[in-house]
């Protein structure tokens, strides 16, 4: 429904939510979840993670990391992003931010005729390759349009929020692996959050929203780009009422609790690694074997 790449992490799952009583059933939540088609947009989005969090830490690291190091955030990337990782915190927080006057409209627009096809082409959206996505979030590769049509994904992108989930996104995500990182190489909980949090974000959250803003938009209107002007009025006209900002509430806290959950077990295990790959090099040392220099952790910035 809303853009997978906008919008994969917002908010963690509100405790005043959880008390209100008005959560709905893991089963039933799980029937939005498929309908929208959710399972498979963040799959096709975790096999270019361990890819992308080695291209992190050998970036961003302000000591520069050995091969050794940089292929242990790549096997714990592969073992951290996985679907089965990400669905049970995922589906309990979509559960408990639901309500089911919000499911029953919600099922109802998700598989109508327009509900159908907006779910088709969010997942080819989620699905494109790479190259293909550098293209048109740089403006190189554009759907055609017209001023009304750009009106109309100007309001989606305003009702679901996209611009400023996007910048969660890209600060939560890191903040989740830094965190499992400091937890991996020894410290407890609230000594890791305490350590990411005197790190702060690498840049302000205003200055991130300007800068993907554009993409963004170029992105919701090729993937889009099929969608005639009276589906993308119905889509609005859903994301803009009571069910539809209720279903984009969850939506949100749904992506947040399920990729933090990712992050966080792909950093405790660089933090483990890690704390084994010094270990060996320790012992070596003691032995006298030549060992390769190498860095201490660093905390990771945010991952896009």
């Amino acid at each position: 429904m809303v853009r997978i790449l906008s919008l994969l992490l917002f908010a963690a799952c509100s405790a005043n939510a959880l008390a209100a009583g008005s959560a709905v059933d893991i089963d039933t939540a799980g029937a939005v979840y498929l309908a929208a088609g959710l399972r498979e947009q963040v799959s096709a989005s975790l096999p270019s993670m361990p890819r992308k969090m080695r291209q992190l830490f050998a970036s961003e690291s302000s000591n520069k990391l050995s091969e050794q190091q940089l292929d242990a955030v790549t096997a714990a990337a592969k073992r951290g992003f996985r679907i089965d990782a990400f669905e049970p915190l995922a589906l309990a927080a979509f559960a408990a931010n639901l309500d089911s006057a919000t499911v029953a409209k919600s099922l109802a627009f998700l598989r109508s005729a327009t509900g159908r096809r907006m779910v088709e082409a969010d997942i080819a959206l989620a699905e494109l390759d790479e190259a293909t996505i550098d293209k048109v979030t740089a403006g190189r590769l554009v759907a055609p349009s017209t001023p009304a049509r750009d009106a109309l994904f100007a309001k989606l992108e305003q009702a679901a929020d996209s611009t400023r989930a996007a910048v969660q996104i890209y600060l939560t995500i890191g903040r989740a692996v830094a965190v499992g990182t400091a937890m991996g190489s020894g410290l407890d909980l609230a000594e890791a959050q305490q350590r990411v949090g005197k790190t702060g974000p690498t840049a302000p959250a205003d200055e991130l929203a300007r800068s993907m803003q554009v993409p963004l938009g170029r992105y919701l209107a090729y993937g889009y780009r099929d969608l005639s002007r009276a589906d993308l009025q119905k889509i609005l006209a859903f994301l803009q009422s009571k069910a539809g900002k209720t279903y984009v509430h969850a939506y949100i806290a749904a992506m947040s609790a399920g990729f933090d959950a990712m992050g966080r077990r792909c950093g405790e295990r660089i933090g483990e690694s890690w704390r084994e790959i010094a270990l060996a090099q320790a012992r070596d040392r003691m032995l006298g074997a030549p060992a390769a220099d190498t860095a201490p952790p660093p905390a990771p910035a945010p991952v896009p």
